[in-house]
């Protein structure tokens, strides 16, 4: 129980998300979210369709602005199907991870094979009780302040 201001109110505190905050090795969240960049990294059609049954959901669904995809399968196409309009280019974490609870978010680039940023924004993601990706949500760019 905690007391403020005369209120008492009953906090629960989340032992996992303490524990990855203070850590400095990779955590299990930060791992699969490393498996997701190198999944969308690999240029084999057949490897990457293995990568992403082991780290998505069956109902997983990816959308941003260029796509909205379902279920393994369709996620591997997208991927592919991107891939193929920008070939060479790469996605690459640029932040840390900031994730609570079931959910984290973290930004990222896209680059052109000559270094370039062709796009950055971030993704926020959901994971399933088993630590696979249920939902991972794209936005580009950066937020336009309020006036």
């Amino acid at each position: 129980m905690q007391t403020t201001n005369g209120i008492t109110q009953e906090v629960t505190i989340n032992e996992a998300t303490i524990n990855e905050a203070t850590t400095t090795e990779a955590t299990p969240t930060e791992a699969t979210l490393d498996q997701y960049l190198a999944m969308w990294n690999e240029p084999d059609d057949a490897a990457r369709a293995e990568q992403v049954y082991a780290i998505v959901t069956d109902d997983v669904r990816l959308v941003d602005p260029l796509l909205d995809a379902t279920g393994p399968d369709g996620i591997a196409v997208a991927i592919g199907a991107l891939r193929n309009q920008m070939p060479g280019h790469s996605l690459t974490r640029t932040t840390s991870v900031d994730a609570h609870h079931d959910q984290a978010r973290f930004g990222w680039t896209v680059n052109a094979p000559d270094g370039s940023v062709a796009v950055a924004g971030i993704d926020v993601v959901t994971f399933a009780p088993d630590g696979r990706i249920q939902s991972a949500v794209g936005f580009f760019g950066e937020l336009t302040p309020v006036a």
